[in-house]
């Protein structure tokens, strides 16, 4: 059984156990997390897709730890001009575990 869940704008495959690391959520580490915007859900070989979203259906799961992610380095110059700026950023996210699917 697995389903297609969007948070953060973007979407995620998930299935009972899987490991998510997604955009930051309000939720404290430990917290359970519902994802009600289920786009999809497989369950024994049967396919419902929602339009756009599956009636009544949900994604329950339990935020492990917030984090950041690599730095990413931004650096801008300009040929010739001793114009360079140098800019580093970390992306915050959650790690949740997901622990069950309602459909």
């Amino acid at each position: 059984m697995y389903a297609i869940i969007e948070t953060g704008g973007k979407q995620y495959k998930v299935e009972e156990g899987s490991v998510l690391f997604i955009e930051k959520l309000t939720a404290g580490e430990g917290e359970a997390v519902t994802f009600d915007k289920v786009l999809l859900v497989s369950k024994d070989g049967k396919v419902t897709a929602g339009a756009p979203t599956v009636a009544g259906a949900t994604v329950t799961g339990k935020v492990e730890k917030h984090g950041k992610g690599q730095k990413v380095l931004v650096f801008k110059y300009k040929a010739k001009k001793n114009y360079r700026r140098k800019q580093g950023h970390r992306q915050p996210f959650s790690k949740v575990v997901i622990e069950k699917i309602n459909a």
